[in-house]
């Protein structure tokens, strides 16, 4: 076991791969999960507290604050990804209601709460949106003292999802990534270059599935529900999407990055929410007849050990 886990806040909006995050955050003994914010995202905010509590009763966790956060971006309504994730936005697996309650004050309260309490520098492990973050970083910038590193799930150097060049994360509060990028403090990106990449075989999952143990099942089902093929396999691979992101706080080792220039598109039209990572080694004729523009520099993710992760994941799941 690590002599000091390192002190995480995840800001999520549960979410089948959310879940899967949450599943191995709990579990992990070289992480101290202090709190669990939820944001409007894959579902709505309600539906998001729901889901994590249920994740988090599945998993035998301890005692961890929930807290419900912002029900809609920062300028934008609210656009869910239920055509993805289900209607309750966990797979529609039918999981029973928890019983466990959030806290009783808001998420940006408990986040700062919470990371002005840490005896140690958090690291934050947005999985979702970016919309408490920004509040957060707006409402109460002290805690940028206390802030190790932020490792969020968003943006793309190449493809988006949401649209051909946007994320769905960021795309869904563009300004609030764009926020995320002035904080001041050291930034990971775990974009879709690498989050589609970690796919669990689909031995493994099956060999979930069919376990008698309840948290074990769920985890399978979810990992089904995040088979990325479209032929009907059925015996399906799944992707550990979000959790590769907490699996880089805890094994950074497996992921590439490069610290590069990055800045998020916030006009209206086709490339809004785009995150524009510059990969150029030298200047163009913008900056030189325009003049160099300060952008935030970004540890962008650009390759990952797939099988490293996958093994990291399903050790930790499955383990007593």
């Amino acid at each position: 076991m690590t002599a000091h886990p390192i002190p995480v806040i995840i800001d999520c909006d549960t979410g089948v791969d959310d879940a899967l995050a949450l599943l191995f955050a709990v579990r992990h003994p070289g992480l101290d999960v202090r709190a669990i914010t939820c944001v409007a995202g894959n579902t709505d905010v309600d539906g998001v507290v729901r889901n994590t509590l249920t994740v988090l009763e599945q998993a035998g966790a301890g005692d961890i604050p929930v807290a419900r956060g912002a029900e809609r971006p920062l300028v934008e309504p609210a656009r869910s990804a239920k055509h993805v994730h289900g209607q309750d936005g966990m797979g529609d697996l039918g999981l029973p209601a928890p019983t466990r309650r959030p806290v009783d004050v808001d998420a940006v309260t408990l986040l700062r709460r919470e990371i002005l309490a840490s005896p140690r520098p958090v690291t934050l492990i947005p999985t979702a949106p970016l919309t408490n973050i920004a509040l957060l970083l707006r409402t109460h910038p002290e805690v940028v003292r206390n802030i190790e590193r932020i490792v969020f799930m968003g943006g793309a150097v190449a493809t988006g999802n949401a649209t051909p060049v946007a994320e769905f994360n960021v795309w869904h509060d563009p300004e609030a990534a764009a926020v995320l990028l002035t904080a001041g403090v050291p930034i990971t990106m775990y974009g879709l270059d690498v989050f589609k990449r970690v796919l669990v075989p689909a031995a493994d999952v099956q060999r979930l599935r069919a376990s008698s143990e309840p948290r074990l099942r769920m985890a399978g089902e979810l990992l089904a529900h995040r088979d990325p093929a479209t032929s009907g396999d059925p015996t399906p691979t799944g992707g550990l999407g979000d959790a590769g992101a907490v699996c880089a706080v805890v094994d950074p080792g497996g992921l590439s990055t490069e610290l590069l220039p990055v800045e998020v598109s916030l006009a209206p039209g086709a490339t809004r929410g785009q995150t524009i990572v510059d990969r150029r080694p030298r200047p163009g004729e913008a900056e030189i007849h325009e003049g160099e523009r300060e952008l935030a520099l970004v540890d962008v993710g650009l390759d990952v050990d797939v099988e490293r992760y996958v093994k990291l994941w399903l050790s930790v799941v499955e383990g007593e």
